[in-house]
């Protein structure tokens, strides 16, 4: 089943938590507590040097999990020996992409794949590898984008279409940008591929929000804080479970618009 195909039929509100490959020896016991806790896809990022759209949180991520040595090859050999249910989306920049390419990404049964510094006008040749390789590329769009340029990219997306929710890199915020909503609105206009709003999503109140706008969310840095400052994998799902919960509570059929209580310690 393709990414597209397994969000497709998800039948709720769509939850990717976002993981840092590596970030402890013990990492992907925080991809089996997303998935028990409720996540549709997992999102798994590549530890990169010049993370050029990573805030501050996922940029200290990147480089506690390079600190211990981690590389693409060694993070893809842990996913290859995990066994999951939900599909695995690896976020990376081009440059990892082109040095390992997709196949072996495929091989190490990721599912999905986001570029964020691949420009669209020269992304052809990896969308087709991609395809052949049966793995879903997922493009951005941002508040900033054109129309005529967003109606292309919301047609060449595969697995859903990944709107960014606010300018700027990574990280959490105290509200939902209401830019958000209308970057929603535009793609949800021209396609009917799943919309996931990402960047700056913090609270489960904001994952509600997100899910009323769109079709779901992708909740980083707010995890990987957590993980930075000592959560466990149980600690992780817990958090992950409340973004779950207020998800479905937010957009549900018999509490249309509800907004639910949540934390964020």
């Amino acid at each position: 089943m393709t990414l597209e195909t397994h969000l497709r039929t998800a039948g709720r509100p769509l939850l990717v938590p976002y993981v840092t490959g590596g970030i402890t020896a013990d990492w992907t016991d925080y991809l089996v507590a997303c998935q028990e806790a409720g996540a549709d896809a997992i999102e798994v990022g590549l530890p990169f040097s010049d993370p050029m759209l990573d805030g501050v949180t996922i940029q200290q991520a990147s480089d506690r999990a390079l600190a211990r040595g981690v590389t693409p090859e060694s993070i893809l050999d842990d996913l290859s020996r995990t066994t999951l249910r939900v599909p695995i989306i690896v976020m990376t920049y081009a440059n990892l992409v082109l040095r390992h390419g997709i196949a072996r990404l495929a091989a190490a049964g990721v599912s999905g794949l986001i570029v964020p510094d691949l420009p669209l006008d020269e992304s052809a040749v990896l969308e087709a590898e991609a395809a052949a390789a049966g793995v879903d590329l997922v493009l951005l769009v941002a508040p900033s984008t054109p129309g005529d340029r967003l109606r292309e990219i919301c047609e060449r997306s595969r697995g859903f279409v990944y709107a960014i929710s606010v300018m700027g890199t990574t990280g959490e915020r105290e509200t939902l940008a209401a830019s958000a909503a209308t970057l929603a609105a535009r793609v949800k206009a021209v396609t009917d591929r799943p919309v996931l709003l990402g960047f700056g999503i913090s609270t489960p109140e904001q994952a509600a929000e997100a899910g009323r706008a769109g079709d779901g969310a992708v909740v980083g840095a707010a995890l990987m804080r957590r993980v930075l400052d000592g959560a466990t994998p149980a600690d992780l799902g817990r958090a992950v479970a409340e973004l779950r919960a207020a998800l479905d509570l937010g957009v549900s059929p018999g509490t249309p618009h509800a907004e639910v209580s949540g934390h964020r310690g």
